[in-house]
């Protein structure tokens, strides 16, 4: 088994309850089990992404420096997306040496 060590949480008391439900339901051993299996599911989501915390930020920070769409509606949105799915993909050129 791996190390652990002691951290304190404090939950809502609808997650409290689930957590108690869960023990008693016998899905869980104990309380401890259910909140790492929960934090284990959030970190593979969380690695799943590939992004780090600044390249988000940066990726937010882009998209808000990029100014307002001049795509007014959802179905613009979506026919731009399909007109670029379309299109064929740029040819890739050898770096210049």
């Amino acid at each position: 088994m791996a190390a652990t060590s002691r951290i304190s949480l404090a939950l809502t008391p609808d997650l409290t309850g689930a957590v108690h439900s869960a023990v008693s339901s016998g899905e869980y051993a104990t309380a401890a089990d259910v909140v790492q299996d929960a934090v284990r599911e959030w970190k593979e989501r969380r690695d799943l992404l590939g992004y780090t915390v600044e390249e988000l930020c940066a990726a937010v920070q882009e998209g808000l420096e990029s100014g307002r769409s001049t795509l007014a509606t959802m179905a613009d949105v979506k026919a731009e997306a399909r007109r670029r799915f379309r299109a064929p993909a740029p040819t890739m050129r050898p770096p210049q040496r």
